[in-house]
């Protein structure tokens, strides 16, 4: 890391890899070839009411971000959330074990492609086995909103499981690319 020029603010080089998943049933995916061994406790999967999706949304990206350095949405109002989370083709699902909320993803519909925005688990259920078993869900959903394809992005800066994650459950990369990045310090 180097400092930038804005004091409190870093700059860090990162690599941004994207990726994308068939969901026409012909290539990839949890539901292809040998079944992937998911976590020994089932997740509650449910999606967020429209209701309370800006506030739900806010509150997951602060507290599985804050380890990650998710940045881009720190300084949203109220009504930046309401906008991003409330519109056609957006849906917010979270994912529970006992009551107790694991994680979540927030999908992004539209023309012929599901993009996977966020994802993350909650910083107490990280390293624990959750992420497969979440991620198969996101894949699950974003099957039947019928589109043909989901996208992710993922970086160096995101848990070292993300990637291996990702292609363990049938996304190819499609490219990878440096960048330089700011974030709070």
């Amino acid at each position: 890391m180097s400092r930038g020029g804005a004091a409190g603010v870093t700059s860090v080089d990162v690599v941004v890899t994207y990726l994308e998943l068939d969901l026409t049933g012909t290539h990839g995916g949890a539901q292809h070839g040998a079944p992937l061994a998911e976590h020994s406790t089932p997740l509650r999967i449910d999606r967020v009411p429209s209701a309370d999706a800006p506030g739900v949304a806010a509150t997951m990206y602060r507290a599985v971000g804050s380890g990650w350095q998710w940045s881009d949405r720190l300084a949203w109002t109220a009504a930046d959330w309401e906008l991003a989370i409330n519109r056609d083709g957006v849906e917010l699902w979270v994912a529970r074990v006992d009551g107790e909320i694991v994680g979540y993803f927030e999908l992004q519909a539209a023309d012929d492609a599901v993009e996977l925005k966020y994802f993350g688990l909650m910083p107490k259920f990280t390293g624990r086995g959750f992420g497969g078993a979440l991620l198969s869900a996101a894949i699950g959903q974003a099957r039947v909103l019928g589109k043909a394809r989901m996208t992710v992005n993922t970086c160096t800066l995101d848990h070292p499981a993300a990637l291996p994650n990702y292609v363990r459950r049938g996304f190819t990369v499609v490219r990878s690319e440096p960048r330089r990045r700011s974030s709070p310090t």
